[in-house]
This record gives structure tokens, C-alpha cells and sequence, in this order.
């Protein structure tokens, strides 16, 4: 996979799109953005994670003082379109230059490398796309195979994983993501993480879901393409019935309670 031509075509496909879109589009799958928000957001992400390769931070304050959460966007979305192509070219050069076994700080303490950078943006810049394309009202273009399947791997080792060290965990399922269209199969165990957080004293009970041992017997199948698992996954919305859920009544239950919490 050439990740430095996905993440640079995904991200002007988005641009091209939100170019032509009513700015105040709502985005149906990160209902708090709407498409200038959207494009705003994608130039944010570019631009820290530019820094953050080439100015190499190395504490928190750092890594801080590189965030741009909170600025606010240029009046019109002709304004940040510039912005976006700029933080983009940056992004890929720095990703251009650099290994992926360098290290680099990431938000996912497991993996602290330039790799993790470029996997995450690959599958970001797609998923933001199709966030572009739904909100504009246009048809959603197709993810690469290789794409897709990365995509369904980076929710199963990444975005679905994360808990505290401090909350208790507990398994409610085994589930088999199945893609009818390749040889590709995940065995995940989805299960909840609760507790107080020992400074903010608020309480959580959140969804989560990691790889499972392949001893592990399935209580569940989700089933469809590459393309249609990973949009589900991601909470793209794939077509009507594009993906199958089967299985017991507390393994639907707890994979619709993990998709339902989202990924934005």
C-alpha cells in the first residue's frame, strides 16, 4: 500500500467535495460537525502531526503546545481550503522522509513510531472522506481493498482497545468479523471497562474490544466486504443490509452497543 498517495488523494477528495457542499451541511456520522467543520478539523490533524514529526516533541507540554483544539476557523471554507493543501503537502513530506521504525510520540502509548502516524492517517484521511461525501449527498466512493482491510485491523488493535489502567474490565462476547470477499477473518472479544476516575471522580462504563485468543469459541458473526465491514466498523454507514450480524441475543447486543459508541 502507498499510504503517502492514499492519505494525499483521500484528503483532496474531501477538499473537492466540501468545495462544492452547503458549509453548514450537517455530517451525519460526527452529527457535531458540520462540513466546514469537517474540512477545518482534517487541516488541524495535518498540521499536528506534521509538527509533531518534524519538530520531534518530547513531553507533554511539548506535545501540547503543538494543538490547535480550540483555534478558530477563517470565516469561509475558501479560506481554509489553502490551509488544508498546505498542512496536507507537509504532512506527506514529513512522512516522506522519515522510517517508520524512527520514533515519534503518539497519542497510543503501545506505539510510539512514525508508522503508527502513517497507519493512523491513512485510515483517518478515508474515513473523513466518506464523513465529506455523505454530508455533501454525493455517492461514497470506494475504499481500496488493501485499504479496508487495514482499516478493520487498525479498529480491532486501535481504536476500539484503549481503557485506563485504573477501570475494571469485563468480556460479554467473542464475535468473528468475517469479509465475504477475501480471506481475511478477525476473532474479537468485545466486553465493557468501568470505573471512577481516581481525579475527575466521574463514572464510566464504556464499550471496548481487542483481538481474542483463535482457541476462543465465537457466540457471534458479522459478515460482509472489505470495504462494508470497515465502513461498519468505523461507523461510515455502509448500505441497508450490506453487513449480516448473527448470533446470541448478548453478542448483538454488546457489538451494537460497541458501534453505537463510535469513532470520530
Amino acid at each position: 500500500m502507498d499510504r503517502i498517495q492514499v492519505i494525499g488523494s483521500e484528503s483532496a477528495r474531501l477538499a473537492e467535495v466540501v468545495a462544492q457542499a452547503d458549509p453548514s451541511a450537517r455530517v451525519p456520522t460526527c452529527p457535531d460537525w458540520d462540513a466546514k467543520a469537517l474540512l477545518w478539523h482534517l487541516t488541524g490533524v495535518h498540521r499536528f502531526w506534521a509538527d509533531v514529526l518534524a519538530q520531534n516533541p518530547q513531553t507533554d507540554d511539548e506535545v501540547g503546545a503543538l494543538e490547535q483544539e480550540g483555534v478558530e476557523p477563517p470565516g469561509a471554507i475558501a479560506e481554509i481550503l489553502p490551509l488544508r493543501e498546505q498542512a496536507t503537502a507537509d504532512l506527506l513530506v514529513q512522512l516522506g522522509e522519515l522510517n517508520d521504525h524512527e520514533r515519534r510520540w503518539s497519542w497510543w502509548e503501545p506505539d510510539q513510531t512514525v508508522g503508527f502516524t502513517r497507519r493512523m492517517q491513512t485510515y483517518e484521511a478515508t474515513m473523513h472522506r466518506i464523513d465529506a461525501e455523505l454530508a455533501a449527498g454525493v455517492p461514497v466512493s470506494a475504499i481500496a481493498d488493501d485499504v479496508a482491510v487495514g482499516a478493520v485491523d487498525h479498529c480491532v488493535d486501535v481504536m476500539w482497545g484503549w481503557m485506563p489502567n485504573w477501570a475494571q474490565y469485563e468480556e460479554l462476547a467473542v464475535v468473528e468479523l468475517v469479509a465475504s470477499d477475501a480471506s481475511n477473518r478477525w476473532l474479537v472479544e468485545i466486553g465493557h471497562w468501568f470505573g471512577t476516575g481516581p481525579e475527575s471522580g466521574n463514572t464510566f462504563d464504556m464499550a471496548r474490544a481487542t483481538r481474542a485468543p483463535e482457541s476462543a469459541a465465537a457466540t457471534a458473526t458479522v459478515s460482509g466486504t472489505a470495504e462494508q465491514l470497515s465502513r461498519w466498523a468505523w461507523g461510515r454507514r455502509p448500505e441497508e443490509d450490506a453487513v449480516t450480524v448473527e448470533g446470541t441475543t448478548e453478542a448483538r447486543a454488546a457489538i451494537a452497543r460497541l458501534i453505537e459508541q463510535g469513532i470520530q
